[in-house]
């Protein structure tokens, strides 16, 4: 086992309406790598839509910081990770705290439904509608996802989303994106435009996914994502140390 490695953890976290079962296999491959994973299940998630209903944006962050936290007590380097709305916690979690590193997929930062903008008032009258889970090119594959979304959990998405953005300048450690050619649920650029405009770092990889849809953790290019995201550790790892884990100064790199 690497000894860089062995010192590495990594907090991951699912995505909105969404399981463990998404991002299973990419922890798992990190841990084979020699990696500490911690994946925590966000509240309301895992139960039923109607338990999503009451909770809160900040009480998904909170769990997923408390992870990053149990990891930083034991680690010498602790790296963020996310699928689509965990990618939001990560990069929210690099806005707050000393991590070496962020990989996200198909992160999400903006509500792209046009209804969003009346989710306020939505979660009054309407108390869930469809969902669009399971959007995996690869046949057979299962995230686990809620069938529907309740609206007043649609609203803490935004409300989130928004106080994301609202850090981003904060936020410098090395950022590895990737980003499926085809996404039905984080449909436009707009999330992306977030980062490249408010990133405050200027070390961004984009990494292209060019044969999955949103949860591409289980698709065609989950591979490509398991074994480029453990070189991008490893390669943070190996320049990183507890001194100055977060401090290296960024360089721009496109993949």
């Amino acid at each position: 086992m690497n000894s860089v490695t062995a010192t590495v953890g990594v907090a991951l976290s699912h995505g909105f309406t969404g399981s463990l079962a998404s991002v299973t296999p990419w922890a798992d491959a990190l841990r084979s790598e020699g990696f500490r994973v911690e994946t925590p299940l966000l509240p309301g998630h895992g139960t039923s839509w109607a338990d999503l209903a009451k909770r809160s944006w900040r009480e998904w962050y909170e769990t997923y910081e408390s992870a990053y936290l149990e990891l930083a007590a034991e680690c010498q380097v602790v790296v963020a990770a996310g699928l689509s709305m965990g990618g939001a916690l990560a990069l929210r979690l690099a806005a707050l705290h000393p991590v070496a590193a962020v990989a996200v997929v198909n992160p999400a930062l903006v509500v792209d439904d046009p209804r969003s903008s009346m989710s306020g008032v939505m979660r009054y009258a309407v108390r869930s509608v469809p969902a669009i889970g399971n959007d995996i090119k690869r046949p057979g594959q299962d995230e686990q996802a809620y069938s529907r979304v309740p609206v007043t959990a649609a609203h803490q998405l935004k409300l989130l989303f928004r106080n994301t953005v609202s850090l981003l300048p904060r936020a410098t450690a090395p950022l590895q994106v990737f980003r499926s050619a085809v996404d039905h649920v984080v449909k436009s650029e707009r999330s992306i435009g977030a980062i490249t405009r408010y990133y405050g770092g200027s070390d961004i990889r984009f990494v292209r996914l060019p044969d999955s849809y949103h949860v591409a953790t289980l698709d065609n290019d989950a591979g490509a994502i398991f074994a480029r995201s453990v070189e991008f550790f490893r390669e943070i790892a190996a320049a990183s140390s507890p001194a100055s884990v977060g401090d290296a100064e960024p360089t721009e790199e496109h993949a």
